[in-house]
């Protein structure tokens, strides 16, 4: 690994299922971690998730076991954003989709005062999420997808005053860690999650409707268009609560064609909440150590 990576050092805020993936693909492409998390039970089923992606890594031959047992070992896990160290390269916010939450972590990581700030979030408007730090020229959207070890774009998303330095650095990382970016504006949804979730909420209603089977819609999807996984399993990986945060937020601010359906809306009630609550539309396994 480069040696300027071993020098970088970054914060990732938030051990649920983003933050841990994030945090990973940071430490096995040699970069120092720092993952906070206030929940002891939840940091510490982090840092065993990371070991066992890990194992896997060194299982199909993607690296060497020593490396990986150093940059797994090398995680720091922290209980609150201001354990962070002062100064670090970039800190990533990846907690809930939910505005006043995030705007007030971001206000605790500015404190910090790190080069860049990126927030994970998938529909939240940049311009917005900026007036919580102190300096949103080096503020800006960094989407990454679930599993994030394995799919390999990151969404840049650029606020009125993100710098273009800024956006190179992000790049960089991106680059760092071995995935391809993309960069787009501040809009609603951005780019990937508007065509995601239209499809993900319009495969919903044809179960609601009675169109076909969870696992009839995935298979029709799968093998007609050649998508890797169907909307459903899909929608079960990324966490039904998150879906019905993102619809619930794009309804407001692009029209009623993302309203999310009450089938979703009951499914959450319930605590359905897909692999990280064991059922979703399909049933997992076990429940996902991670949130």
């Amino acid at each position: 690994m480069p040696a300027e990576q071993t020098a970088q050092q970054v914060g990732v805020v938030g051990a649920g299922t983003m933050g841990v993936g994030i945090a990973y693909v940071f430490a096995m492409g040699g970069y120092g971690v720092h993952l906070v998390e206030p929940d002891t039970a939840r940091r510490d089923a982090a840092l065993a998730t990371m070991r066992e992606a890990a194992r896997g890594a060194v299982a199909r031959g993607k690296v060497e076991a020593d490396a990986a047992d150093r940059a797994i070992g090398s995680v720091k896990g922290l209980t609150s954003v201001g354990d962070l160290p002062h100064g670090l390269s970039l800190i990533v916010e990846t907690v809930p989709e939910r505005l006043a939450l995030k705007q007030q972590v971001l206000s605790d990581i500015a404190s910090r005062t790190p080069e860049l700030i990126a927030s994970n979030t998938s529909a939240l408007s940049i311009d917005d999420l900026a007036k919580s730090v102190t300096d949103p020229t080096a503020f800006l959207g960094m989407h990454f997808f679930n599993p994030v070890w394995s799919l390999m774009l990151v969404e840049i998303v650029r606020g009125a005053r993100t710098s273009d330095d800024s956006i190179a650095r992000a790049r960089a990382f991106a680059e760092g860690i071995g995935k391809k970016s993309a960069v787009v504006s501040d809009r609603p949804g951005f780019a990937t999650s508007r065509l995601d979730l239209v499809q993900a909420l319009e495969a919903i209603r044809m179960v609601e409707d009675g169109v076909a089977s969870a696992e009839d819609i995935d298979r029709a999807i799968t093998t007609a268009y050649r998508h890797p996984v169907g909307p459903l399993r899909l929608s079960d990986m990324v966490g039904l609560d998150v879906r019905l945060d993102i619809a619930t937020h794009l309804a407001t601010v692009l029209g009623p064609h993302f309203a999310p359906p009450k089938l979703l809306q009951d499914m959450v009630a319930r605590g359905e909440l897909g692999q990280k609550s064991g059922k979703g539309f399909y049933d997992w396994p076990a429940p996902a150590s991670q949130a």
